[in-house]
C-alpha cells in the first residue's frame, strides 16, 4: 500500500476552493428524507447548546465542535475522486445551497459561494462535480432559486432525490435559525463542524481503506454501545450471554432491512414510552427527551436510568430480554407492514406512501410488552386508521405533513396515548379527530398542483380501489401506486389542455386551468390511455373510459347497466353518481361534491369505535 493520509478538515477547509470528482459507479445520490432532517437536527441541537443572542458573532469561535464522520478519497491525475462520503458532501452542498438563498437579501451575509461552485480555468462549476448534465442543471436552478421542474421517467433517481432533500432542507430548516442567528449558524458550520479527509494515491488504496473500515469498525456505534452499557451491569454471567445474543439477533434482522433500521428502532422505542418533553420553538430553546434521542440515545439512557427504572441487574436484564425484544420485533414488523399490503395493518402501508416517518413511534406508543398478538393488531390497526385520516385531512386542506410541521403535535399524541388498551385509545383517537377544525368540508375546492400531484395520486388511488371493493371487484390499488408496472398509472385530467374548447364558460383561461386541476375533474388512467386520448375531447374520449377502472368507468352510461355490485354500493353509499354524456363547469362541481362524499366514507372517523363499519 503506498502513502495514506489523514487530516482533519472544517467543512471550509474541505469544500471552499476545492474540487471534487466521482466515479461514474458512485454518482448515485441516495440520501432520504429522514437523513436530512437527522443531519438538521443534530446540527441545530449541537449548535443551539451554546448559541446566545447577546453574543457578538466573534463568541462563535468558542461555540462547540460536532464531527461529522470521515470521507475517502483517491487522488489521481491531479484529481480528487471521492471514494466514500459523497452523500455527505452534496448533502452538504444542498444545505450551503439553501443557506446562501435565505440569506439573500440580509446585510449580514456570510459569503459560501465558493463552498458550492469554484472557477477554474475560466470555467464555473460545482465543487461536487458529475458529468450528468441533469444533475447540474437542477444544482444549477437550486444555486439560482429558480424552479426545477422534473418531466417524464427518464430523469435519474440521483436527481429527485437531489430536488426532494433540497425541499426537505426548506421545509425542515429550524425557525429559530433563520432569523438573527443565522450568520451565526453558518460561522459555526462552516468552522466548527469538522470531518476527517483520508487520502489515498490509488484507487486499490482508497477501496482497501473503504473496506477496512467498512469490514472492521473504526468506531462503535450509538447500538453498540447502548449494548455495552446495558450489558455491563448485568451481573449473572449466562444471563449477560443471553441478552447479548437476543441483541445481535434483533439488530442483525433489523440491519438486513436496513442499515439505519437497527438505530431508528431504539429511537422510535425510547420516544414512544418514555420520552417526556421536546424542544420548544422559541429562540434559545435547550433540546429535550424526544431531540436528545435522536442524537445520542446511548447517553441518554445512561443519564435517565433512574426514571428508567434500570437500578439491580435483573433491571437491566428485563430492559433487554423483556423490552428492547418486544418493541424490536414490533417495530420490524411495522416496517415489513410499510412496504407491502399487511391484511389489517394496510392503512402502515398508506402513511408510509405518504413518507410519513413518524408514524412509527406513534404506533408503539399504545403497546404493552404483555400484549398478546391479537391486541398488538388492534392497537395498530386504530392508530395507523388515525392518522391515516388525520393526514388526508390535512393534505385535502394543503396542509404540511412534513416532519418539522407535524413532530410536535405527534408527539403529544405519542404521551397521550400511551400505554392505553384497545377501547380506550380507540375513543381517545375518535375525541382527537372530532377536535380537529379541518376536514373534507373545509376545502370544497380541492385541486392540484406540482407540489400535491403526489399525494392527491396516492388519494385517487384510495378512492378508486375503494369503490372497486364495495363493489365486490379486487383492489388494484398497488398496480395505481407502482411506478415500475408496465402500465403505469398518472394523474390525468378529464378536460384537455385546451382553454379554447370551454371560452364560453370561461373567458379567462386562468380561471378555466383552476377548475380544470380540480379533483372531481382527475383520474387515475395508465399513461399510454393520455398518450392516445388526452387531446380529445371529453365525449370522443367517453367511450373508452368505460375499459378503465370504475371510477373512470361511472362518467359512462353503460357502467350503470348490468353491474349490480356497483348499483348496489351506490344504493348502500348514497353517494350521487352517475353518467355524463357531456361535462361542463357545473358536471365538474357535481363530480367534484362525488369526490368529496366518497372520501368522507373512505376515511371516517367513525370506523374506529367499535360500532363503527370498517371500510
Amino acid at each position: 500500500m503506498g502513502e495514506i493520509r489523514g487530516d482533519g478538515r472544517t467543512v471550509r477547509d474541505l469544500l471552499d476552493d476545492k474540487k471534487y470528482a466521482i466515479d461514474y459507479y458512485q454518482r448515485d445520490y441516495k440520501w432520504e428524507t429522514k437523513h436530512i432532517i437527522e443531519l438538521i437536527e443534530d446540527l441545530s441541537v449541537k449548535f443551539l447548546e451554546d448559541y446566545k443572542p447577546s453574543h457578538p458573532r466573534t463568541e462563535v469561535g468558542k461555540y462547540g465542535h460536532y464531527f461529522l464522520g470521515s470521507i475517502i478519497i483517491s487522488r489521481k491525475e491531479n484529481t480528487s475522486y471521492i471514494v466514500d462520503g459523497q452523500q455527505r458532501l452534496t448533502s452538504l452542498t444542498l444545505l450551503l445551497i439553501f443557506l446562501r438563498n435565505l440569506q439573500q437579501e440580509r446585510e449580514d451575509q456570510v459569503n459560501v459561494d465558493g463552498l458550492i461552485y469554484s472557477e477554474k480555468y475560466g470555467v464555473k462549476s460545482f465543487n461536487i462535480a458529475v458529468d450528468e448534465h441533469e444533475r447540474e442543471a437542477a444544482m444549477k436552478a437550486l444555486f439560482e432559486r429558480e424552479s426545477y421542474t422534473i418531466n417524464g421517467a427518464s430523469v435519474s433517481d440521483s436527481v429527485r432525490n437531489l430536488i426532494a432533500r433540497y425541499q426537505d432542507i426548506v421545509e425542515n430548516f429550524p425557525e429559530e435559525l433563520s432569523d438573527k442567528a443565522l450568520p451565526y449558524f453558518i460561522d459555526w458550520l462552516l468552522e466548527n463542524v469538522h470531518l476527517v479527509e483520508i487520502t489515498a494515491f490509488s484507487d486499490n488504496d482508497a477501496y482497501t481503506i473503504f473496506e477496512t473500515m467498512n469490514d472492521r469498525g473504526l468506531s462503535l456505534s450509538p447500538t453498540d454501545m447502548l449494548k455495552g452499557y446495558l450489558l455491563a451491569y448485568i451481573d449473572d454471567d449466562r444471563q449477560t450471554i443471553e441478552a447479548n445474543n437476543l441483541w445481535k439477533k434483533h439488530v442483525q434482522a433489523l440491519g438486513e432491512f436496513s442499515k439505519d433500521a437497527p438505530a431508528d428502532s431504539i429511537k422510535a422505542w425510547l420516544r414512544s414510552q418514555y420520552a417526556e418533553k421536546i424542544r420548544e420553538t422559541k429562540k434559545g430553546a435547550l433540546p429535550e427527551d424526544f431531540d436528545l434521542i435522536a442524537t445520542e440515545f446511548h447517553r441518554w439512557v445512561r443519564d435517565n436510568r433512574k426514571s428508567l427504572g434500570l437500578q439491580a441487574s435483573d433491571d437491566f436484564v428485563n430492559f433487554i430480554k423483556r423490552d428492547f425484544d418486544f418493541y424490536a420485533r414490533q417495530y420490524l414488523d411495522l416496517l415489513k407492514a410499510s412496504q407491502t399490503l399487511v391484511p389489517g395493518l394496510e392503512r402502515v402501508y398508506y402513511n408510509a406512501q405518504h413518507g410519513f416517518t413518524l408514524q412509527y413511534m406513534l404506533l408503539l406508543a399504545p403497546l404493552k410488552p404483555g400484549d398478546k398478538l391479537e391486541t398488538i393488531r388492534r392497537k395498530v390497526g386504530l392508530v395507523a386508521h388515525y392518522l391515516d385520516i388525520l393526514l388526508t385531512w390535512r393534505l385535502w386542506n394543503y396542509r404540511s405533513i412534513v416532519y418539522s410541521t407535524m413532530r410536535n403535535a405527534i408527539f403529544v399524541t405519542t404521551k397521550e396515548i400511551r400505554g392505553l388498551e384497545s377501547d380506550e385509545l380507540a375513543v381517545r383517537l375518535h375525541e382527537k379527530l372530532a377536535a380537529e377544525t379541518e376536514t373534507f368540508a373545509s376545502n370544497e375546492r380541492l385541486g392540484m398542483h406540482q407540489q400535491n400531484r403526489w399525494y392527491l395520486h396516492r388519494i385517487l388511488a384510495r378512492m378508486t380501489a375503494y369503490i372497486e371493493v364495495q363493489s365486490g371487484e379486487p383492489s388494484h390499488y398497488l398496480e395505481y401506486v407502482n411506478p415500475a408496472t408496465k402500465n403505469r398509472y398518472e394523474v390525468e385530467h378529464i378536460w384537455a389542455d385546451k382553454p379554447d374548447r370551454h371560452v364560453k364558460e370561461f373567458p379567462n383561461p386562468a380561471d378555466f386551468y383552476e377548475q380544470r386541476n380540480r379533483i372531481g375533474g382527475l383520474l387515475l388512467l395508465p399513461r399510454k390511455f393520455n398518450a392516445s386520448y388526452g387531446d380529445l375531447s371529453y365525449e370522443k374520449k367517453l367511450k373508452n373510459y368505460f375499459s378503465q377502472n370504475l371510477l373512470a368507468r361511472s362518467l359512462h352510461a353503460h357502467c350503470y347497466d348490468h353491474n349490480p355490485g356497483f348499483l348496489q354500493f351506490i344504493q348502500r353509499s348514497g353517494l350521487p353518481f352517475r353518467a355524463y354524456d357531456h361535462f361542463c363547469k357545473a358536471d365538474m362541481d357535481e363530480r367534484q361534491l362525488l369526490y368529496r362524499l366518497l372520501a368522507e366514507q373512505v376515511w371516517n372517523p367513525a370506523d374506529l369505535l367499535p360500532d363503527g363499519n370498517s371500510a
